[in-house]
C-alpha cells in the first residue's frame, strides 16, 4: 500500500522529468558566479517578478534571514505577524545571528496585520528605542492568500513611514493561482521577496531571494557568512527552472483536491472542518482521540502531522492524486470519534 503523506507539501519528490532536467544541467562554481544554470534561474525569476537581482539559496529560512539582515542593522527591528513563519518558526535567527529585534503584531483571522497597530508599533527616532526598519508580510499564511487590496494598503504605509517592505512568499505561486493573477502583480511594491521551490513547486531544495542590486549584494555576503555559499548548484537550480515551466499552473489541481478533501471530511460526524485555503485543509477532532486517530490513519497508509498546530493540517501536493484523496476520506470515515 502506497503511503499518502499529507504532513506538508515539503515532502514532494522530484518527478522523473525534473530529475532528467537536473541530470542535463550545465554547472559551474556558484561562489565565483560561474554556474550558468544558477545564473539563468536568478535572471529569469528577477525578470518574471520585476526585480533587479536575485540570489539562489538553500532554504526559505535562510532566504528570509538574508533579507532581514540586508534590510536591518544591529539594534534595528522588523515588524512582523505574531504567527508569521519568520518570527515563530525560523529559530529566532534574526535575533540570534543579526541582532535584529522582532516587533510581533497579532494577526487577524485572514493573516493580515492590522495597519493601525503596525503604525502604532513604529518607534520614534530616539536612542531609547530600536529603529523600526522593515515590515514583513507572509503570503500565503496557513494557506490563506492575504486579501489582495490589503497588499497595496500595507505597501502605502511602509512607504509613507520609510520602512522596507519584505514578503515571505514561500508559497507565492499558490497565492497567485488563488488570486487568478500573475505572481508579478502579487509582489509589486515589495522591496524584497523570498520564493520557495521545495514546497508546492516540487523541487528537492532551494529558494530565491529577490530585491535591488544593492540588497542582493548584501545578501550574497550574508549567505557566505551563514555557510550558504555553494558550488555546482546548477543541478538544483535546474529543478527550480523545471518547476517554473511545469509546476505552477498545476497548483490549481492541488487546490481543487484540497477542496474535495474538505468536502468529504465535512460529512463525517465527529470531525469539524475549520477551513480550506489553497492546498491546505484544517480539521479539529476531540483532543482525547488525536493519538488514536494518528495510529488509525497510519495503519491505512495516511501520514498526518498531529500535535504541531492546534488543528490537524492536511496539505495536498503533486504526489497526492484523486485516488489518494478518496482513500484519505475513507480512512477518516472509518474511525470512531
Amino acid at each position: 500500500m502506497q503511503t499518502i503523506d499529507l504532513r506538508s507539501d515539503t515532502v514532494t519528490r522530484p518527478t522523473d522529468a525534473m530529475r532528467e532536467a537536473m541530470l542535463r544541467a550545465p554547472v559551474g562554481d556558484d561562489v565565483y558566479g560561474e554556474d550558468p544554470t544558477v545564473n539563468a534561474l536568478q535572471e529569469r525569476l528577477a525578470a518574471d517578478l520585476g526585480f533587479a537581482a536575485a540570489l539562489f539559496v538553500p532554504t526559505g529560512t535562510q532566504s528570509n534571514l538574508l533579507a532581514l539582515m540586508s534590510h536591518c542593522e544591529r539594534g534595528d527591528e522588523y515588524i512582523v505577524g505574531a504567527d508569521a513563519h519568520t518570527y515563530r518558526f525560523e529559530g529566532g535567527g534574526a535575533a540570534v545571528l543579526g541582532s535584529i529585534q522582532p516587533q510581533p503584531i497579532p494577526q487577524e483571522a485572514d493573516g493580515t496585520l492590522p495597519l493601525d497597530k503596525v503604525e502604532a508599533a513604529i518607534k520614534p527616532i530616539d536612542p531609547h528605542f530600536a529603529r523600526s526598519r522593515l515590515l514583513a508580510l507572509e503570503n500565503t499564511w496557513h494557506g490563506r492568500p492575504l486579501p489582495f487590496d490589503y497588499l497595496g494598503k500595507a505597501r502605502e504605509l511602509a512607504s509613507r513611514r520609510g520602512l522596507g517592505f519584505h514578503l515571505d512568499g514561500a508559497r507565492l505561486f499558490n497565492a497567485a493561482v488563488a488570486y487568478g493573477r500573475p505572481a508579478r502583480d502579487v509582489v509589486a511594491g515589495f522591496d524584497s521577496v523570498s520564493v520557495c521551490f521545495s514546497k508546492g513547486l516540487g523541487a528537492p531544495v532551494g529558494s530565491v531571494l529577490l530585491g535591488s542590486t544593492d540588497l542582493i549584494e548584501r545578501a550574497k555576503r550574508w549567505r557566505k557568512v551563514a555557510g550558504g555559499g555553494w558550488r555546482q548548484a546548477g543541478m538544483l537550480a535546474a529543478a527550480a527552472l523545471h518547476a517554473l515551466d511545469h509546476h505552477v499552473a498545476r497548483l490549481a489541481e492541488d487546490h481543487a483536491r484540497a477542496a474535495r478533501l474538505a468536502e468529504g471530511l465535512g460529512t463525517i460526524d465527529g470531525l469539524t472542518v475549520k477551513g480550506c485555503h489553497t492546498n491546505m485543509v484544517f480539521v479539529d477532532v476531540p483532543a482525547a482521540r488525536l493519538a488514536d486517530l494518528a495510529t488509525h490513519t497510519a495503519a491505512h497508509g495516511v501520514r498526518l502531522s498531529i500535535g504541531y498546530l492546534p488543528s490537524i493540517r492536511l496539505v495536498t501536493h503533486l504526489d497526492v492524486d484523486d485516488a489518494a484523496i478518496e482513500r484519505t476520506i475513507a480512512a477518516f470515515a472509518s474511525f470512531a470519534y
